[in-house]
């Protein structure tokens, strides 16, 4: 499952088929353990910020994740990737904001920020952000290729 919303069923699709699942949450777990951080902000849909799958499935690998306590901004977030970046738009203006939520999140003790949407990095780079970003993206695709 290529996706990090998509995992919200990731146990019951591993319930089902007798393939390996890789996980984007354990794969992005794992990079983060790399960099020895405990506490992360989280970046991505409105699934993935506000039910628990992601965060809980962190927390079993002990990483507390927060997400923007603003309803505006969450609610910016996900308008942003259905209509700008899941297009392919990308305005300058969204990326401030973006980096301001960030920012946020790293003020009240984010020492990593995940981008846990797989449209999220075309706009956030790691040079954008002061502490270490996960690109969920491209973690799971790296996770896939050790895997074969």
């Amino acid at each position: 499952m290529g996706a990090n919303t998509a995992h919200i069923v990731a146990e019951r699709v591993q319930e089902k088929v007798d393939l390996p699942l890789i996980d984007i949450r354990i794969a992005t777990a794992d990079a983060i353990h790399a960099k020895n951080l405990k506490k992360v902000g989280l970046l991505g849909t409105t699934y993935t910020m506000e039910l628990n799958f992601y965060k809980d499935k962190l927390l079993e690998h002990n990483i507390q994740s927060i997400v923007s306590k603003n309803q505006v901004d969450r609610n910016f977030i996900e308008k942003t990737l259905l209509y700008e970046l899941g297009k392919g738009i990308l305005v300058n203006e969204t990326k401030k904001k973006y980096i301001r939520i960030a920012n946020q999140l790293i003020k009240e003790g984010a020492k990593g920020i995940i981008l846990g949407c797989t449209e999220i990095p075309l706009i956030i780079k790691q040079e954008d952000i002061s502490v270490p970003v996960f690109n969920t993206t491209q973690i799971h695709a790296q996770a896939a290729v050790q895997f074969a």
